[in-house]
């Protein structure tokens, strides 16, 4: 049986590919069960992706590519054209699983991008094409996820405790992590640190999700409720503050889960480093602000319902954003695989990310 995976795997592994389909660590079910959801179409993708059952900005992107390699398998056309027509319609179709992660799109514009570049190629030799091509993202992003370790690692504390909001590790890209990465190269780099993970309602990507991972590499780890976090930094126990994100605009603001600008705002007021860590994918420069970026509102049930239980009376109503904006002004710097990028983002932004310049 062919496997599909990189040569050098996370040893976190949110997902598995092979001739028989996508195999994904359902995270709905963390931490207490680890269950996989198989997926044979790319209908059962984008579900997948819309339910949750995968999450994280990159790997969104990544697992789009995969699902879009699973519909171009299904296509039966004779012609390259009605190949390419077909291949169209799929991604159209992956694009409307979740409208706020710009990695999905760039992931799925590259994918057919590809296709319609090999020229001299059949439908057949074009499905091969493409299953290269979506496990040559995995593999980027995982080793993009590796350098911007290495260069965030400088910016954190030689001890102490770290900050964090929902998931932005292992679970939520090709593997290693963005803001989970960087603490991890620290540690590994020989820093003495924790990490506070915020619980993150209203879906708990870290009280499930980022402490999971974090006892998997062996990092001390404690969960607070969201509210406590200013509490924390005014008695001196948060260093500093590294997130994720799934969208940054051009001029360096930043759309991440929701409750992320909540913690800006506080680390701003008690003088605490807010760092953002993402790989060049999840920049968006064709947005120039984050008033731009499309926020998803996702339903009220997830407010309502907590652990599979009601918690908020019958009859009341429930808003339910998935994302919020940060501001650039409140950002300290923004971690890529290219380098660290500090202010003034709009200057500096294209300047590291097109390689004129690397400031780690």
């Amino acid at each position: 049986m062919r496997v599909f995976e990189p040569a050098e795997p996370d040893t976190i592994r949110a997902w598995r590919w092979t001739e028989r389909g996508l195999y994904l660590l359902d995270q709905r079910l963390l931490p207490r069960r680890e269950v996989y959801v198989r997926c044979r179409t790319w209908r059962e993708v984008r579900k997948a992706i819309r339910d949750m059952v995968v999450r994280g900005a990159p790997a969104i992107g990544i697992t789009a590519a995969i699902g879009l390699v699973l519909g171009a398998e299904g296509l039966r056309a004779r012609t390259r054209r009605a190949f390419l027509a077909g291949l169209r319609r799929i991604a159209q179709g992956l694009a409307k699983a979740r409208p706020t992660a710009v990695n999905l799109f760039w992931a799925l514009d590259r994918m057919v991008r590809r296709a319609e570049n090999e020229t001299d190629a059949g439908p057949g030799e074009l499905v091969e094409i493409l299953r290269r091509e979506a496990l040559s993202i995995w593999e980027e992003d995982l080793a993009a996820n590796r350098r911007m370790g290495r260069f965030g690692a400088d910016l954190l504390p030689e001890e102490g405790t770290v900050l964090t909001h929902c998931n932005a590790g292992a679970l939520a890209t090709g593997g290693y992590g963005t803001a989970l990465g960087v603490i991890r190269a620290a540690v590994e780099a020989g820093k003495r640190l924790s990490v506070l993970a915020d619980e993150t309602r209203p879906y708990l990507q870290g009280a499930r999700l980022t402490a999971w991972e974090m006892k998997k590499v062996g990092i001390p780890v404690a969960v607070i409720p969201d509210a406590a976090a200013g509490f924390l930094m005014a008695r001196g126990v948060v260093r500093a503050v590294i997130v994720g994100a799934d969208r940054i605009a051009a001029n360096g603001d930043v759309a991440n889960k929701i409750g992320t600008y909540t913690l800006a705002v506080l680390a701003r007021e008690h003088g605490i480093p807010f760092y953002v860590a993402a790989p060049s994918s999840t920049f968006d420069l064709g947005c120039p602000s984050g008033g731009e970026i499309p926020i998803e509102e996702r339903a009220p049930e997830e407010v309502h319902f907590c652990v599979g239980k009601r918690i908020t009376p019958a009859g009341t109503n429930a808003v339910n954003p998935a994302f919020d904006l940060t501001p650039a002004s409140l950002i300290t710097a923004l971690v890529t695989e290219r380098g660290v990028i500090k202010p003034p983002y709009a200057e500096n932004i294209p300047l590291v990310l097109s390689g004129e310049a690397q400031t780690p």
